[in-house]
This record gives structure tokens, sequence and C-alpha cells, in this order.
């Protein structure tokens, strides 16, 4: 089967930051099942956490500092998995969690492990995969990237065929706020970057695109989606004008 790793920002299951959004979840699901059954695996990198945490631990808003942050992460993630659990369940799936840190993916013998168990886990052909960046002990997604990076990072391990960056845009917008159908020339392309990111976002489109740059290295196309609007991942995936797109150059002869 092919393979397909999924980054789910924030913004793509809570709309306020501060509590997730079960229906996104749901439709989330059905549409990974639709792939599982067309012959596509799919690992998902999944943000969130901490606005799960805010609602959990009861907090009148998402804090500010790192350690509220970590609690928030770490009283999260279970409320986190249970939906995703749920959801896929009924979709006839099953789910599996692996809490990773750059750390896990720069050293040789934790990277291996990943990538085995990760093996193992989609070989079975009914499980998806669900990776987070373990918050309570790592600071670089809660300070930088939103898992931007790691998401690219998974994808280079799992040897994917496609990464798909899902966030509450409609792919890279210009100056004018037009979106941005495709992008060949990266270096190009952080022109189009704007400072201007939602309350839940940690990394904006600088990060993403940073991912992007990783991933299209590795030889890995990428789109980034809309993620709050269905069917994206499909069109993608068949090549409709969706997002933006960032092909892999064809090497000369």
């Amino acid at each position: 089967m092919k393979r397909l790793v999924i980054k789910l920002g924030t913004g793509v299951l809570s709309r306020t930051g501060r509590a997730l959004e079960a229906a996104q979840f749901r439709r989330i699901a059905r549409e990974v099942a639709e792939l599982h059954k067309s012959g596509t695996s799919c690992i998902l990198v999944s943000s969130a956490a901490i606005a799960a945490g805010v609602r959990v631990l009861g907090l009148p808003a998402r804090p500010d500092d790192l350690p509220g942050k970590q609690a928030c992460a770490a009283a999260g993630q279970p409320e986190l998995m249970r939906l995703y659990a749920a959801s896929f369940r009924a979709q006839g799936l099953r789910v599996a969690q692996l809490l990773l840190t750059h750390g896990d993916i720069d050293s040789r013998t934790r990277r291996t492990n990943a990538r085995n168990t990760l093996d193992r886990l989609l070989s079975s052909g009914t499980v998806v995969p669900i990776i987070n960046e373990n918050d309570s002990v790592a600071v670089e997604e809660l300070r930088f990237g939103d898992n931007d990076r790691l998401s690219a990072e998974v994808a280079q391990l799992v040897r994917a065929d496609y990464l798909a960056i899902l966030t509450s845009v409609d792919g890279l917008q210009d100056a004018n706020g037009k979106r941005v159908p495709e992008v060949r020339d990266l270096a190009a392309a952080s022109r189009h970057v704007r400072p201007d990111k939602g309350e839940e976002s940690v990394g904006g489109m600088k990060t993403k695109l940073e991912a992007v740059k990783l991933a299209v290295g590795s030889g890995i196309p990428c789109s980034i989606l809309d993620g709050r609007r269905q069917g994206q991942l499909a069109a993608a995936l068949a090549g409709k004008d969706v997002g933006t797109r960032f092909p892999v150059a064809r090497k000369k002869r």
C-alpha cells in the first residue's frame, strides 16, 4: 500500500484552540477510511493535545507559559486519543499512539525502533498510527513548529509517498490573499508568507514551508490543504486543483 503522512494542526481539530471539535474527528476518520480502502495507508501527525487539556483542566484560556502548556498537553493527550479511537472504531479501524521527539528521530537506535514499530503497525492493515510530539518533555513543537517539522521527519522515516499538511487556511496565499495553486521554487515561495496566524497556531506558514522543503528534498511530494474542508485529501491525491501543491522536481538525465 502507498503511504500517506497527514499532519493535522490544532486549527483543524479545534475551532477555538480551547476544546476539541468531535465532528472534525469523525469526518477525518471517514476520509482516512476511504483512502485506506483504496490502497493508501495513513499515518497521522496530530497536534491539539494542548487544546484538549485546556478544557480537561478547566482553564479559561490557553496558557502562555511553557510548564502550563506542557501540563495541558499531558492532560489533553488521553482525550485526544479517545476521540481518535472512537472515530476510527466507527470506521472499522484501530489506532495506535506514538509520542516522539526530534531527539528520537536523530538517534540512530531510537529512529530504527520507531520505524520498525510503524512498519509493524501498518502491516496489520487495520491500524492508523497517530503521532504527536512528546510535549511533556520536549519544547520544540510548543515553541516553534506545531508538529510541522515532525510530520516531514515522519514522512522520511516511513518512506512516505506523500505528505499532506492540513491547516485552517486554503493552502499558501499570496499578499492579496489569493491561493497559490502550485510551488516549484520554494525559495521564491517564502515571499508569500504572511506574518498573521490564528490564535491556536504555533508555527504559521513559515514552518510549514520549512517542513515541505525537508520532505520535497527527500523526494516526497507535498500539499498544504484546508483541513476544515471536506474531500481535500482525496482530491489532492487525485491531482485535482486544491490547496497548494509542491511537486518533486524530476531529475535530469
